[in-house]
């Protein structure tokens, strides 16, 4: 009978192990072939480098193979999405998203390698020579990366505090859309001035001037247009206010969730940092807003 149970038990064991090498195997072959992809459509060094990680995934599946005695599909649906990903919001963000996805796996390699030691060579790659290849990845849109957190951080902070004042100080909607939109326009033109003439005046820069500053300008009004969208739309200026943070707090959301994918930085600490300087400028220009229309008694 005892024998019968500790049979079971490592039957058991076995299908679970199988299991694990299976959902190993198709994770290997399917990122293969998201890397292979990507590949053909790079150029220069970043070519060899996805081509590099390709060969390194496909060692690595073929490993299980050996294991597993069978073959297994790839997940298409996660090739497509991250090659879609990675053509639309640039390769680094494609491929750091993916590597901080197998990151969750790794339990998974580690009951692995408890019972396949050599194993273990799976994960020294995956987590030294594939992390160092992928580190070694560029691309031209990440040198302005600066400009566009400049452009973002200063609509963010500028345009929810004026906006926040207008509200108390204006109270109508159309006004303080129009006010808001000809600040907004007026000091995207500003930043990207700057931005250029700061960028033109380093020495030691690979990144273009007239670039830099578009970057800053399109991020600026971009942001403006969003910011100040619930006023066009709304006839309270009470309710567009609260909506206006609320995309405000989702725009620093979306891009501090891109750069700490990106640069492998903390979100939360950037997230709540952004987000505390732009809600405290809007709060102090309500204040002001509420003093403004008090003592000097504006009337619109």
């Amino acid at each position: 009978m005892k024998k019968s149970v500790n049979s079971e038990h490592q039957e058991h064991h076995q299908k679970d192990l199988q299991k694990k090498l299976l959902k190993a195997q198709r994770l290997e072959i399917t990122e293969h072939i998201i890397y292979e992809k990507l590949a053909v459509t790079a150029r220069g060094k970043n070519k060899k480098i996805l081509s590099d990680i390709a060969a390194m995934e496909l060692d690595h599946y073929n490993f299980f193979k050996k294991l597993t005695k069978q073959d297994v599909h790839p997940n298409k649906f996660k090739i497509h999405f991250y090659y879609m990903l990675a053509k639309v919001l640039g390769i680094n963000f494609g491929v750091k998203l993916m590597e901080h996805e197998e990151h969750l796996a790794q339990h998974m390699y580690v009951h692995i390698i408890q019972h396949v030691p050599s194993a273990q060579k799976i994960m020294e790659d995956e987590k030294n020579h594939e992390h160092q290849l992928i580190e070694l990845l560029h691309e031209k849109k990440l040198d302005y990366i600066g400009s566009i957190v400049l452009g973002l951080n200063d609509a963010l902070v500028e345009l929810t505090g004026a906006l926040a004042g207008l509200t108390l100080a204006l109270q109508n909607t159309k006004l303080i859309a129009v006010v808001g939109l000809i600040t907004g326009i007026a000091a995207s033109l500003s930043m990207a001035a700057s931005e250029y003439l700061s960028i033109k005046s380093e020495k030691n820069t690979k990144q273009n001037p007239f670039i830099a500053a578009l970057y800053t300008g399109m991020a600026y009004i971009g942001t403006v247009i969003v910011l100040v969208m619930p006023y066009f739309l709304l006839s309270n200026p009470y309710a567009a206010l609260p909506i206006t943070l609320i995309l405000g707090l989702c725009i620093i959301a979306i891009f501090t969730a891109y750069s700490s994918i990106i640069k492998q930085d903390s979100f939360w600490k950037r997230f709540a940092e952004m987000a505390l300087i732009s809600l405290s400028v809007a709060a102090i220009s309500f204040v002001i807003g509420i003093l403004i229309r008090t003592f000097i008694g504006i009337e619109v």
